[in-house]
């Protein structure tokens, strides 16, 4: 990296000489501000890519019923709902060499799995008010006529497949964390990771000019076409084909029962992530609210319902929540989980595998009594 300075020519020549940021907190704030200087690339249908902030100082949990451990600098996410973490670091912290990729993959791995749909979009909405901007015209120009219900759905089934962007931003990126980068972004086929060099230059008054440079980007774009992220949706078909190859007849029975009930009762729409997914709208006082996810997965990882109490509570609020959780059945791996979600504010997407809910007599009536229980706007007994 080079100190000369750059020069802008208007009626004379002025020359900008390199500044640092004062504090990392000065730095933080204009990444907010101006996140046009982190848009680089584009969007799947080739449009230029615009990220939107959906919070600073974004809380990561460890588990499902605690608070906060870790604080991410900055939350963003793109029109395609691709997740971008960024993490903040002047070049006078040492933590800017090593320190902060094991952060990073901190953050990653435990918003992937505990931040929901939910609050995901309170978090954006709460940004919004505090920022003194509308949520309805800050959702028209992300979405345009979309659902935000829907969108941040797809937000979550992207965190949760690892469809994101992990950005390390600093006014200079030493060479260890450049190396750290492209090593990273050529072994992770679903999450491409920069590095981005942010240099700063001041003239006189108030005249600043601010520079991007982008590592990361050959790693990227040497990814091989498989492993590239896609918005294509699980179709019903596929769902299907998928429940069709499972060898226990009785978890076919629940996972075939379980999309016919929502073809009946409800809307369901495919997943984005790489295994097949599919969730449920059920018409509930007079809105579409998500109930829960039928995910059918390859390998170790076994198939799972997983109910959307973020989503309830965002929608119905924290009683009719609780009134759903007490109906659903009592099957032993879903109680613990439903246990501690009055300590999460029920915001959290407790899941059953399919042979738990195999081995339980009665269990899926419990949940369809459970859901016309919601519908009904009272609780169902199982």
């Amino acid at each position: 990296m080079t100190d000369q300075p750059v020069f802008v020519l208007g009626e004379e020549l002025q020359a900008l000489e390199p500044a640092g940021f004062e504090t990392e907190a000065e730095f933080q704030e204009l990444l907010a501000r101006h996140p046009r200087v982190l848009d680089f690339g584009s969007l799947a249908d080739g449009r230029p890519l615009r990220l939107t902030l959906v919070a600073r100082e974004m809380g990561v949990p460890t588990d499902a019923a605690s608070a906060p451990a870790y604080w991410l600098d900055h939350l963003f996410v793109d029109a395609d709902g691709v997740p971008t973490l960024v993490e903040v670091k002047r070049a006078t912290d040492t933590r800017i060499r090593r320190e902060v990729v094991g952060q990073m993959l901190d953050y990653a791995a435990n918003a992937a799995r505990y931040w929901p749909a939910a609050l995901l979009q309170r978090s954006f909405e709460d940004t919004c008010a505090l920022d003194g901007r509308s949520p309805e015209e800050m959702y028209g120009e992300l979405l345009g006529d979309r659902s935000a219900e829907d969108f941040w759905v797809t937000v979550e089934e992207r965190l949760a497949a690892g469809q994101m962007r992990l950005l390390f931003v600093a006014d200079r990126i030493p060479l260890e964390l450049r190396a750290i980068v492209e090593f990273l972004n050529r072994q992770l086929r679903q999450t491409d990771v920069y590095a981005v060099e942010l240099t700063q230059y001041r003239g006189g008054g108030d005249l600043r000019v601010l520079v991007p440079r982008i590592h990361g980007e050959v790693a990227t774009a040497a990814k091989s076409p498989s492993g590239r992220r896609t918005t294509q949706r699980t179709t019903r078909a596929e769902m299907d084909a998928a429940i069709r190859t499972r060898p226990d007849a009785e978890a076919r029975r629940i996972a075939t029962a379980l999309l016919h009930h929502a073809s009946v009762n409800g809307r369901l729409e495919g997943g984005t992530a790489k295994y097949r997914s599919m969730s449920v709208y059920y018409p509930v006082a007079g809105r579409q609210v998500p109930v829960w996810t039928l995910s059918l997965q390859e390998g170790p990882v076994k198939d799972e319902l997983s109910f959307a109490f973020g989503s309830i509570t965002h929608h119905l609020g924290r009683e009719r929540a609780a009134a759903f959780a007490s109906a659903l059945p009592a099957v032993p791996d879903l109680q613990k989980k439903l246990e501690v979600l009055p300590a999460k504010g029920y915001n959290a997407w407790p899941s059953v595998t399919l042979p738990s809910l195999a081995s339980e007599s009665g269990a899926l009536e419990g949940i369809f009594s459970a859901i016309q229980g919601l519908i009904d706007g009272h609780e169902a007994s199982c």
